[in-house]
This record gives C-alpha cells, sequence and structure tokens, in this order.
C-alpha cells in the first residue's frame, strides 16, 4: 500500500476536509501533516481552533492513518515531518499547486497529485475562509 501525504492548516476543519481525506484515502495509506498554531498565525491567520483540537479531529476521522503536527513554519511546514519523508505521494489541492511544490516532489522522488477543491456531497460547499468570516459577521 503507498503511504500518501497531504498538509494544511485545518482551521477549521470542516466537511470538505473529510471529503477531501476520504479522496486522498483511496490512494494508499494517508498521512496528515498539520499547520502548528505558530505557523498558522505566521503565514495565514489567527488561528481559530488550537492545534491539539486540530490534531484530535483529524486523528480521529476514520480515513486518516495517523496525523501530526508539522515542525516547520511557513507554506512548506511539513518538508521535515518524518510521515511526509516517508510518503509516497503528496496530494496538493489547486490552491497549492506551484513550481515550488513540483520541484521539491522531484528533488525527493515523490509523486505529486493535484486535486480540485472536494465538498462533501449533500452538503453545501465550505471553506475555512468563509466560515471564519460568517462567525466574525455574526
Amino acid at each position: 500500500m503507498q503511504k500518501v501525504f497531504t498538509s494544511g492548516s485545518f482551521d477549521p476543519l470542516h466537511s470538505g476536509h473529510v471529503a477531501f481525506f476520504k479522496e486522498c484515502a483511496k490512494l494508499g495509506d494517508l498521512y496528515v501533516g498539520m499547520g502548528s498554531d505558530e505557523s498558522v498565525t505566521q503565514y495565514k491567520h489567527k488561528v481559530y481552533q488550537p492545534q491539539e483540537e486540530r490534531l484530535y479531529m483529524v486523528k480521529a476521522i476514520r480515513y486518516v492513518t495517523d496525523a501530526s503536527i508539522n515542525p516547520g513554519s511557513g507554506f512548506s511546514d511539513f518538508v521535515t515531518n518524518p510521515m511526509f519523508q516517508g510518503c509516497d505521494i503528496l496530494v496538493v489541492n489547486k490552491e497549492r499547486n506551484c513550481k515550488r511544490i513540483r520541484e521539491l516532489c522531484d528533488r525527493l522522488d515523490k509523486g505529486l497529485i493535484v486535486m480540485d477543491r472536494i465538498h462533501a456531497k449533500g452538503l453545501p460547499e465550505r471553506s475555512s475562509t468563509q466560515i471564519r468570516n460568517d462567525i466574525n459577521n455574526y
């Protein structure tokens, strides 16, 4: 079975993330790297769900073999994560598909799969940004 890795902030975690994990797991055993609170705050936004809570929930999802907090910071915070180092395939969505990611996978001899944004069937389309905006406007 191939080892598949994906990474993100997953803040806040929502049904679209679960649908994405489900698709990733069809490719092999899924390992998930999560941005630390410090990295998410530095790179994207103020943290809504603390890293321990996000990690607990991601690990509880049946499609995920294991998950950990990425040790690095910024856009490529996962590069030194042992789960990424041991994977065969990196899965990203189109927003993270860039020359830097493609060059990293080429250099490390990792497969790269780029997926469209995935939403859970029968549920509204969700994004972490939309959820945060909805909460702030509530």
